[in-house]
């Protein structure tokens, strides 16, 4: 269990090999081959009520519901969830596949329409023997290409020139990134983003510059009234920083630094996150749920809301480029002093991955902020669809 923990994370590190043949395409005419799409119920039209937890130990409930006429669409990448024992998963979505959806995009169904491809990613099974040093023949292309199609096949009869929010978090966000170069960066349709939200990853800049590196024309976004720019971050406790070695927040070569925009303030420097954290245990992390208010009773929403707990801001420095999270705690009040969410292995935090578990949660509120004020501009500017 704990060694899947850890697999969960390794959407950074190259699947090497390739299948001899690929597997023939998938049909993304078929809604089976989607986790979210708009009109349905599914994966996003899950539960996304939660609890604010105040500082005094008081509580409140915040309802949530999904906007079935939002103006513009969201595309969603996910992350690494697949425990299949094949190199590639099959397209059957399981339980990682529709938790982790809940956890990373439902709640943006409040202001975009969400479509969510199923893909044949790199497995965990396959990274685990990667880094076991045996790698088998995962093809990171055939993930690449099924994305691809998906968002062909969304361009040719469900965009209907409509402004489009990419989103995606670790393996998500790699394949997002070629997704972005191959057929978007310089391209037409480039004029249809709203903005592109990679989280858990290591988008490259020149160092300080906005543009450059990994996209030539899609800039670093510094306001929410900014439209077709890219917000990229890696999440580690403040007190924790990347180590040497870390798989987040390096440089990838001379002149280039990994991109750091923080949600929370777009134009830099430290900014209250709006978390939406998960009421029990984080994923399969080995870490017992968190007691919100000590001696309350037990949450019974999906997800808690901490006003003031937490702080994030981009930092560049010795130890790479990254969001560093702060804890405010205060011994004084009857609410949790921590959160939980460190990758841990054989019972001990795994300082180079930091908080990649929460990437998502921890900005999730400020996300949902900015993408609705990124919508209303791309609206202003393109007209109403």
């Amino acid at each position: 269990m704990k060694r899947l923990v850890l697999a969960l994370l390794l959407a950074a590190c190259a699947a090497p090999g390739a299948f001899a043949a690929q597997p023939a395409p998938n049909d993304y005419t078929d809604p089976a081959n989607w986790l979210c799409r708009p009109g349905r119920t599914d994966a996003c039209t899950t539960d996304q009520t939660a609890t604010v937890v105040n500082a005094n130990g008081s509580e409140s409930k915040e309802s949530w519901s999904a906007d079935p006429n939002a103006p513009v669409d969201c595309f969603y990448v996910y992350p690494t969830v697949s425990i299949e024992p094949t190199p590639n998963s099959d397209m059957i979505s399981g339980p990682g596949e529709k938790g982790v959806v809940v956890q990373q995009v439902a709640r943006l169904a409040s202001k975009c329409r969400i479509y969510a491809p199923m893909y044949r990613q790199v497995t965990l099974a396959a990274l685990m023997s990667f880094m076991a040093g045996k790698p088998v023949a995962a093809s990171r292309e055939l993930a690449y290409d099924d994305v691809r199609d998906a968002w062909q096949e969304y361009l040719a009869h469900d965009n209907h020139s409509r402004g489009v929010v990419l989103i995606g978090h670790s393996q998500g966000s790699g394949v997002l990134t070629e997704l972005v170069k191959n057929e978007i960066d310089g391209k037409p349709i480039q004029k249809q983003i709203v903005s592109v939200i990679l989280g858990g990853t290591i988008l490259q800049v020149p160092v300080g510059k906005d543009v450059g590196g990994d996209f030539k024309s899609m800039p670093l976004c510094h306001s929410d009234a900014q439209t077709g720019c890219v917000i990229a971050f890696a999440s580690f406790r403040a007190n924790v920083p990347p180590p040497p070695g870390s798989r987040f927040g390096a440089s990838k070569g001379p002149g280039l630094m990994a991109a750091c925009v923080n949600p929370a303030a777009l134009g830099g420097g430290s900014g209250t996150l709006d978390a939406y954290l998960p009421a029990g245990r984080v994923g399969l992390s080995p870490e017992p749920p968190v007691e919100w208010v000590k001696g309350g009773p037990p949450i019974t929403t999906p997800f808690v809301k901490v006003p003031g707990l937490l702080t994030g801001e981009c930092v560049n420095n010795e130890h790479g480029s990254y969001l560093a999270v702060t804890v405010h705690a205060d011994p004084k009040d009857p609410r949790t002093d921590d959160i939980i969410g460190d990758v841990m292995v054989g019972g001990k935090v795994v300082p180079s991955w930091g908080l990649h578990l929460l990437d998502m949660n921890l900005t999730m509120g400020n996300l949902v902020d900015v993408v609705s004020a990124q919508s209303k501009a791309w609206l202003a500017a393109n007209g109403a669809r």
